[in-house]
Order: structure tokens, then C-alpha cells, then sequence
């Protein structure tokens, strides 16, 4: 076999020239045309489905949530592999799909599945999302929010976290390329009521009262007018802040 090739290249020295000549000049093209990356992304592919439920156990979450939803994408074509975990208030479920499966059809189809999902969860203790079109190995770029020299003392941990949520987040997000803004330290800014029992059952009151009171006293509706030739009338009733229409 080996002979024969030998002697087909002397006997053919200019065939083999050309095609040795075509064979270097692929490969150059080939080369140019390779993408570099100094951390390649290794991670299949993949979609998530993270569900919080900050009032459930583990095997609360196991039995309620991780089980229906893997049953629910049990039938979505192309998946390779799919595993879960279950945590206190967590539950995470990776789907892989063939390399081949786009990964915005991937998504869709898990999408369309979760709808059915959501029925056979728990009503008002779990939310249900998608993972970010993006891994771990994808993070390429962390930054710190801090104040300048001098204005330390002007604002709190608080005030940078809410910087970082309503500001800067807003203004990264839609930027060609970034899957995600994520933000993590400092205090998320909230407000707290703390409940008195012994004053609360001095009016007669119950914690239920509380949570109808603050509902009642924080809701927005739409209020709106009547417009009639030149003046405008607007709705007179109002309670507990609230318009009522």
C-alpha cells in the first residue's frame, strides 16, 4: 500500500504538488477564519429553569415544584440529559440539548412546557424563570460601585446598592453582548414593620388586620377624569389613599 503510494507521488510529482499547494492554502484560510478566545466556553448546551420558594423545605421543593416541572419537560425533543437539585427554597433543573439545537428554540420550547408547569404549582409560594442565555465561564467582566474620595460618609451601602439596581443595571442592560447584569453586597433598601402583640391585642386587633391595613394603604389604581366642553371632572372618591373608580 505504501509503495504504491510512494511510487504514484514520483510518478506524479506535479498532481501532488498542486494538491500538497491547495492543502497549505486551506489550511491558512482555515486558520484565519478559527475564533481565539483566551477562556473558551466548554459548557453543553444548555437551558435552566430556577425556581425560588423562600417558604418551602427541601423536600417541599423535591415533591412540589422539581417533580411536576421535570415531568412537564419530560417530552421536549433533542434533550441529551436532564438532572435537577433541590435546596430549602430552591430549585434548579438543567436541561442539555443535542449541540445542534438552537438555543433560542431550546428556550422556547422549555418556555411553552412551563406554561402547563406553573397550573401544579403552589399558588403564590413559587416563581418560576430561565436561566440567562449565558454560563459561568461567560462572566467576563466584574465592577465595584464605590464612592469618590471624600463623599464616604455621604452614602450608606444602601444607597450604592440602590444605585447599582435602578441606575447602572438599567443603563447596562440592552448592551450588544451582556446576557445579564447581576448585582450582589451591599443592602437592598426595604421597610420593616415590626408588630407590638401586647398593643395589637390592647385595639383588638390580629396580624391579619395589619396585612388588609398595609394592602389597603399602599395599592395603586388608575384614576382618571371626565372631560366635558372645556372642564375637566375628576373622581371625588378617595379612601386610605387610594382612588376609588
Amino acid at each position: 500500500m505504501f509503495q504504491r503510494i510512494i511510487q504514484f507521488s514520483i510518478k506524479n510529482k506535479l498532481a501532488v504538488g498542486v494538491f500538497t499547494l491547495a492543502l497549505i492554502v486551506w489550511g491558512i484560510w482555515s486558520l484565519t477564519q478559527l475564533p481565539f478566545d483566551s477562556t473558551p466556553d466548554i459548557t453543553n448546551n444548555q437551558v435552566q429553569v430556577i425556581t425560588q420558594a423562600p417558604s418551602l423545605g427541601a423536600q417541599e421543593v423535591e415533591q412540589f415544584i422539581t417533580t411536576p416541572v421535570e415531568m412537564a419537560l419530560a417530552n421536549i425533543p433533542k434533550v441529551k440529559e436532564r438532572r435537577s437539585i433541590s435546596r430549602s427554597g430552591l430549585s434548579v433543573i438543567t436541561l442539555v440539548f443535542d449541540d445542534n439545537a438552537d438555543t433560542y428554540w431550546a428556550r422556547e420550547q422549555v418556555n411553552q412546557m412551563l406554561k402547563e408547569a406553573e397550573e401544579q404549582l403552589p399558588q403564590g409560594k413559587a416563581s418560576v424563570n430561565l436561566g440567562p442565555i449565558a454560563t459561568g465561564l461567560g462572566e467576563i467582566y466584574h465592577y465595584t460601585i464605590r464612592p469618590k474620595k471624600g463623599y464616604e460618609d455621604k452614602y450608606t451601602l444602601t444607597d450604592l446598592r440602590t444605585m447599582q439596581d435602578w441606575i447602572v443595571r438599567k443603563q447596562l442592560s440592552g448592551t450588544p453582548g451582556v446576557a445579564e447584569v447581576s448585582g450582589w453586597g451591599g443592602f437592598v433598601k426595604q421597610y420593616e414593620v415590626a408588630v407590638d402583640a401586647d398593643r395589637l391585642n390592647s385595639f383588638g386587633l390580629t396580624v391579619n388586620d395589619i396585612y388588609s391595613a398595609l394592602e389597603n394603604g399602599n395599592e395603586n389604581t388608575g384614576g382618571s377624569y371626565i372631560e366635558k366642553k372645556q372642564q375637566s371632572v375628576f373622581h371625588p372618591r378617595y379612601r386610605s389613599g387610594k382612588v376609588l373608580g
